[in-house]
Order: structure tokens, then C-alpha cells, then sequence
């Protein structure tokens, strides 16, 4: 199962230690909880064998005994593995050695709500700029853009992924980064002879464009909508009427419609369903949005990820799921993260449970809210603590007496009053007083889920 992260007393990275240590730890009042998300331990007492960043199992069990009669398992540096996408990145902290996978989250991007949200704004200050308001001078002009400059939806991602690096490194002794660097090969599936001819015909022929094609057409027959079959690689136009291998050429296909097809023109084959015809011609021309968002930022990921000092290494989306198909694992974004690069080894993924995160900003900056009609309707308050709790932070209160008795855990929306609403798993609980709260995991702007 996944590990519990351990810092020493003066919040240098150990080794993650196994869950059933760490519950030894805190009933021996030797460590104490430092941070709930990603859930983190750290020593009280300073000992000279903590000073090391890898520390091995039977040093905890001479030093604080714990985990008695356990052997030692192997220690060596964890090696951190992203595999980025446009809606959701997917992490996984890898042991080289053993193969296992020591911790696992899915990271979701607002690259999107961000680009609805700049959307907005441009279509309020161009009905602003139509009001008979005092003249406001232009400022197209005059503003420029520094070199590397990418637009804030997919700045956004990146940042992201560099906050969760970060923390990480904080955490445990992470020597090394794998990052998915391209999630199609363009040039290998355009001309498998550019270079590495063996990569490309080898044993990972095909899985590039295979992938690509999964993503574009929705991982379904395209003649017919069946999912859940074997799929096919189809020419739109086939090579017997002069159609090429180019990719948006290439489409699939069900055995049983590739079969009825045959050599036919596409116009023939669905000549009684205009409709798909239309859907299928559209879509062959049609870019993969999500794959131009990644492939945009990919490279300036990558300076960010060396920038850091550690080894990177980089791999691309065909090499990933050959790694995944070859141990049978199912797709999601951590496993996907896990089988990144050629230093995947057979991975041990057995009571991994993935933590889920979400970037959720750190709120507005207005000064006003707004009815449905654009008019002012309240004010906002221009400080954002209150008894020590601000709007976001994750509590846990203790009601005893009164109408609300019970134990309530959640985010908290603040109230100069010093009575909290707090919003459960359950539902909202109004008018908790600060009194019987107690900080858990203070706002980062971000929030988690298993």
C-alpha cells in the first residue's frame, strides 16, 4: 500500500516508511502529524541516524522501536514520474530498485476554466468600451510579451505541476525525474525511418499511431460507435483508390465494418448516412486539442524539471503504454505515470490508492459580488482571516451541546461574527463557532480526495 512520508526533526526527507510504523510512531509519541495532504509525519526527537535522508527500516526499529520482526527492505532513491496531460496529470513516486510504487496522485488542470474566465473579462471591457463612459486611451499596443511567454490556461499547468514537484521533494529523497515528453511521436508516425528505425519496428511498432488514434476518435469504431471491441486501423480512403498511410487518412474500425467496407470510397459506404459521413470527414481534418495543449508546454515543463538539478529523463506516449500492456495494468493517469521512460521496472502497485488533487485558486479579487444583473448587491471584506481560520482551510470541529452535536470535518467558509459554516462530505453546517475548530490542513489552494 502506499508509504506515509517522514521528515526528521529539522524537515529534512526520509524514506517513506510503511503505514503500520507510522500509526507505531504516533502511538509512541515519537512523531507527530505535520501535514494531512499529502499525509506526512515528522520526528519530535533528533537522532544522529536521522540526519541521513535514507533511512532504513531496521534503524527505526533500533532507534524508535518500531515495526518488530519486520525484515529490512531494501532502501534506494525513489524516482519521480509525471505524465502530463491537458486535463489531468498523472504521479507516481517509483522505488527503481524494487518496482514499487511507493505514492500515487491525479492532479486536474483549470487550464480550461481559466480560459472561459479570460473569455469573460475580454467581453466585459469590450461592452465597457462601448458605454458613453470618459475616453480611456488604448493599450493594445503597448504591452509586450517576453520571450517563452505562454498563454495563462496552459502557464497554468505547468505551474501546477511544479508546486506538486516541489512539495514532494520536500517529503521524500527524490533523486531522479521521468517525464512523459511527447504523448504522440509526429515525425516516427510520419516516417518511421528518421531515426531509431529499430524503436519505431521493433517491438513498439504501431503504438504511437495506434495511441493517437484511440484519443482522436474516442476509442470506438468510427462507422459504427461499438465500444469495447478489438478496433482496427482503417483507411478513410483506401489504398486501392490511391489513399495514403498519412494519419489523417487513418481512422477505426470494428472488424465486422472493416470487413463490409472493404475497398469501397467512404461516399459509397455511407452514402445512406450523410450524417456520420459528415462527423467522419470533419474529424479526420480536426486537431487533437488535448495532445496541442500538452505538446505546447511540454518543452518548457522540461526546463522547469531540470532546473531542479535532478536527472531527467524523457520518454514518449507509445513507449508508455508498450511498458502498461506489457504488465497488464489498467489505463488510468497514475499507472500511465508509473510506466513512463525505459527505467520502468516490473512495478508493485498492490493497496496503492491514488491521491486525488485539485487546483481551486486562491479566490477572487473583487470588491464587490454582483446579482444576476451585473449591479452591486454586497461588499466583500478586504481582510481574509478570521480567528486564525481563513475561507479553505480544512477543520475539524467537535460539537458537545446544542442543536448541531457531532463530529464535523470539511472546509470552512469564515465569518467576521467568529461563527463558521463548515462544508462536509455530508453537507453544509452552518454557524459552528471558531471555538470548536481546529485546524487540519491550512488553505494552499488546492483541494484533495481519495
Amino acid at each position: 500500500m502506499s508509504k506515509v512520508f517522514l521528515i526528521d526533526s529539522e524537515k529534512r526527507p526520509l524514506y517513506p516508511i510503511h503505514s503500520a510504523q507510522a500509526r507505531q510512531l504516533l502511538r509512541n509519541k515519537k512523531a507527530a502529524i505535520f501535514r494531512q495532504f499529502p499525509f506526512t509525519l515528522i520526528l519530535k526527537e533528533s537522532r544522529p541516524d536521522s540526519r541521513n535522508f535514507l533511512l532504513l527500516s531496521e534503524t527505526l526499529r533500533e532507534q524508535f522501536g518500531v515495526g518488530q520482526g519486520r525484515s529490512a527492505s531494501p532502501v534506494s532513491p525513489l524516482r519521480l514520474k509525471l505524465d502530463p496531460g491537458a486535463k489531468t496529470t498523472g504521479i507516481a513516486l517509483v522505488n527503481d530498485t524494487t518496482g514499487e510504487v511507493v505514492f500515487a496522485a491525479e492532479l486536474k488542470h483549470r487550464g480550461f476554466v481559466i480560459r472561459d474566465a479570460l473569455t469573460s473579462r475580454r467581453q466585459l471591457r469590450r461592452a465597457r468600451i462601448n458605454r458613453k463612459t470618459r475616453y480611456r486611451q488604448p493599450r493594445f499596443n503597448n504591452i509586450t510579451r517576453p520571450d517563452g511567454w505562454l498563454a495563462p490556461s496552459l502557464q497554468s499547468r505547468i505551474e501546477n505541476i511544479k508546486t506538486l514537484v516541489e512539495k514532494l521533494r520536500r517529503f521524500a529523497p527524490i533523486q531522479a525525474i521521468s517525464q512523459e515528453l511527447v504523448r504522440f511521436d509526429m515525425q516516427l508516425m510520419r516516417n518511421p525511418d528518421i531515426e531509431g528505425k529499430e524503436y519505431q519496428q521493433g517491438t513498439l511498432a504501431g503504438y504511437e499511431t495506434r495511441e493517437y488514434l484511440l484519443e482522436k476518435w474516442g476509442r470506438q469504431c468510427a462507422y459504427c460507435g461499438i465500444k469495447d471491441v478489438p478496433l482496427q486501423i482503417e483507411h478513410i480512403r483506401p489504398r486501392a483508390r490511391g489513399g495514403s498511410n498519412s494519419i489523417t487518412n487513418l481512422t477505426l474500425s470494428c472488424k465486422k465494418c472493416n470487413i463490409k467496407k472493404g475497398t469501397k470510397d467512404i461516399k459509397d459506404f455511407l452514402k445512406k448516412d450523410s450524417s456520420r459521413l459528415e462527423k467522419i470527414l470533419k474529424q479526420a481534418k480536426k486537431p487533437l486539442v488535448d495532445a496541442a495543449a500538452v505538446n505546447i508546454t511540454r518543452f518548457a515543463l522540461l526546463e522547469v524539471l531540470k532546473s531542479s538539478g535532478l536527472t531527467v529523463e524523457t520518454g514518449s506516449g507509445g513507449l508508455t503504454k508498450f511498458n502498461r500492456s506489457q504488465q497488464n495494468l489498467e489505463k488510468t493517469h497514475w499507472l500511465d505515470a508509473a510506466c513512463v521512460g525505459k527505467s520502468t521496472p516490473i512495478l508493485n502497485i498492490r493497496g496503492v490508492k491514488p491521491l486525488l488533487i485539485t487546483p481551486n485558486g486562491h479566490g477572487s479579487r473583487q470588491s464587490c459580488r454582483t446579482d444576476k444583473f451585473g449591479f452591486p448587491s454586497r461588499n466583500v471584506p478586504r481582510f481574509k482571516f478570521v480567528k486564525g481560520f481563513q475561507t479553505g482551510d480544512i477543520v475539524k470541529a467537535v460539537v458537545t451541546s446544542g442543536k448541531k452535536i457531532g463530529e464535523y470535518v470539511g472546509r470552512i467558509a469564515v465569518r467576521t461574527t467568529g461563527s463558521f459554516n463548515i462544508s462536509t462530505a455530508k453537507g453544509l453546517v452552518q454557524g459552528i463557532s471558531y471555538k470548536l475548530c481546529k485546524a487540519i490542513h491550512k488553505k494552499d489552494g488546492y483541494s484533495y480526495g481519495y
